[in-house]
């Protein structure tokens, strides 16, 4: 069975990046499998942009699927 792909990341260290990103804050990960082979994450971030951010600044997370729902939601309404 394959593992499904995180979605979500929980933002650990904004070291460097104190106005893109926020501690304790859920981002959307967008998928970049060459990111992914470097070590890094696709993050959409305080800007509203996309930008690569090494995955040791994040830990990656699981939601159930209403609470899933609910943040993509969020994300389409603002």
């Amino acid at each position: 069975m394959r593992e499904r792909r995180k979605r979500f990341a929980l933002c650990l260290d904004n070291a460097d990046y104190e106005a893109s990103l926020i501690i304790g804050k859920v981002y959307r990960v967008l998928p970049d499998p060459q990111a992914a082979r470097d070590d890094l994450v696709r993050i959409a971030d305080e800007s509203g942009e996309d930008y690569l951010y090494h995955s040791t600044q994040f830990a990656l997370v699981d939601f159930p699927k209403p609470v899933e729902k609910r943040i993509l939601a969020l994300e389409t309404a603002s």
